[in-house]
């Protein structure tokens, strides 16, 4: 499978079928990852940490406590695409990580990057 990312008119393709996507919460400045997976039917969300609490970021029900992160697996349906969107509060953006290495998405506030999977 592979991982499509727009982005300022352009499109870079992965040859990934998982990939991990970190960021900072801008409130709270604890950071958030998630762990995803590129399936023919969408992209598909493995697990989910949260770095603390507060906010409006309470860990949900039957997350277990692992290494200062709040782990979890959410409930939901593949999703066909995931739209980033920077608010610039943070100083950084989106980290988005595969076995390829670790690349920064849409860091200034309003920077737009759609990720999903490729067709054909």
């Amino acid at each position: 499978m592979s991982l499509c990312i727009l982005a300022a008119g352009k499109t870079v393709t992965l040859t990934v079928a998982a990939f991990t996507l970190a960021w900072t919460h801008s409130m709270e400045k604890t950071h958030w990852q998630e762990d995803w997976k590129v399936t023919p039917s969408g992209l598909e969300i493995a697990e989910a940490r949260i770095e603390g609490s507060g906010a409006g970021m309470e860990p949900p029900d039957g997350s277990v406590l692992r290494d200062g992160w709040w782990v979890y697996k959410p409930n939901l349906a593949p999703q066909r695409r995931l739209v980033l969107a920077a608010s610039g509060a943070t100083g950084e953006g989106w980290t988005l990580c595969t076995v390829q290495g670790c690349r920064e998405l849409g860091k200034a506030a309003g920077d737009t990057t759609v990720l999903k999977p490729c067709e054909g």
